[in-house]
């Protein structure tokens, strides 16, 4: 199957008519959630106040959710179908001080959820009481999976720590949704292919003799060398890499001595290397030692590179993509556009390394305050996002429902 050839189902379909019903009886008790998780955000691998809440949540509804070892939870839904579908959603926030003015802004200083995360978990908790409620009337015949997923803002992210716990067992497809405060509430951006980029950390260690700055000549000049090096770097990258490929280098401390007559014995640059290519993403590592070795040498200075693996980009299929677009014009024919790639970096592409699926951006900005930024501490999404974001979903789960050719591997 192809992108082009969408996958038709009737807009009144069972799940998402259940699942309208149900958000008119319960959108207020949806909107409470969001502001309890808004007000009371938790850092990475800290989820632990969130993951008792979202777990109370479901077993109030008769679900029994599984929870991992330290934080987050899945839950699986409907019947015991050897092949699921599955969604994601990222639940921790962001060591930021929120600014919003809001009145259910952070109680916690330092810390908010600047990135959409309780909108994201908000969603994913509604749409999991909402088919709950199908699966008692029998509207489900595909099990469904819900994932709650810790550390999504670390490099040392929550994806790959609990797909090795099994969550992607018998999971055929598998789909996510990203707030974006530039789209207006009712919108979803779609992209086939590379969503968002693979962003990885690059540290270099410059030592070298240092001496007074009268004798240059006398030392391995450290702060040339990491001169060299966050200008030359950069601009080297562009020779030797596809510039198609949006392969971009960006420094962001240099540190290095602190007298002005005196050349420093070592130094530091950190930076990051952002690429939308997965395959450059796999195989840059070794260019870019080449490169700092090159630049280095002729100063006589050593250096230690460390560079950290971050996360591949977000690729998106064709038939998973064309699901989300058809979901979201059963809403509103005129709420697709097409999203643009972004240079940021999000692990739920560790999830499509092993299964097919498509994250989504949800509009989120109610056309009147001024737009806020993703990891701002001005960013609030507007809650009238969320009803949206879960009827997208129950879109998702009755194309499969209705449809067996979608679990055919494209």
């Amino acid at each position: 199957m192809t992108a082009e050839h969408s996958i038709k189902s009737d807009p009144q379909s069972a799940v998402s008519a259940a699942v309208r019903d149900w958000l008119t009886s319960h959108l207020d008790e949806v909107f409470e959630w969001r502001r309890h998780f808004h007000a009371h955000p938790e850092l990475s691998d800290q989820e632990f106040e969130t993951t008792k809440r979202i777990a109370s949540v479901l077993r109030s509804r008769g679900l029994t959710p599984q929870m991992f070892p330290t934080t987050g939870l899945m839950v699986d839904i409907g019947p015991n179908t050897p092949e699921k579908i599955a969604f994601r959603a990222d639940i921790d926030a962001l060591p930021i001080q929120e600014n919003t003015g809001c009145s259910f802004a952070s109680q916690t200083p330092g810390v908010m959820h600047a990135c959409g995360h309780d909108v994201h978990t908000t969603i994913a908790l509604g749409l999991a009481c909402a088919l709950a409620e199908a699966a008692t009337k029998g509207l489900l015949s595909i099990g469904i999976r819900i994932i709650f997923q810790p550390a999504e803002e670390v490099m040392d992210s929550g994806a790959p720590n609990v797909i090795k716990l099994g969550v992607l067992e018998g999971i055929t497809h598998i789909f996510a949704l990203h707030a974006e405060p530039k789209l207006r509430t009712g919108m979803i951006g779609v992209r086939v292919g590379p969503i968002t980029s693979a962003g990885d950390v690059v540290e270099v260690k410059v030592t070298g003799g240092g001496g007074h700055s009268s004798r240059p000549h006398l030392t391995q000049d450290v702060v040339y060398t990491l001169a060299k090096i966050v200008t030359d770097l950069p601009a080297l990258l562009t020779r030797r890499i596809d510039p198609r490929t949006s392969t971009v280098m960006v420094f962001g401390a240099i540190n290095a001595g602190f007298a002005p007559n005196a050349i420093p014995e070592e130094g530091t640059v950190k930076g990051t290397i952002r690429t939308g290519d997965i395959q450059v993403w796999r195989s840059i590592q070794p260019v870019l030692e080449d490169m700092v070795a090159s630049i280095v040498a002729p100063t006589g200075a050593q250096y230690e590179l460390t560079y950290v693996k971050g996360v591949p980009p977000v690729v998106n299929d064709d038939v998973s993509t064309a699901v989300l677009a058809d979901s979201a014009r059963a809403m509103d024919p005129q709420s697709v556009v097409q999203a643009p790639q972004s240079s940021g970096g999000e692990d739920f592409s560790w999830y499509l390394e092993h299964v097919p699926g498509a994250m989504a951006r949800l509009g989120c900005w109610d056309g009147l305050s001024p737009k806020g930024d993703l990891h701002k501490g001005d960013m609030l999404a507007d809650e009238n996002c969320i009803p949206v974001g879960i009827r997208l979903f129950a879109g998702v789960v009755d194309r499969f429902n209705s449809c067996s050719d979608v679990f055919a591997t494209p």
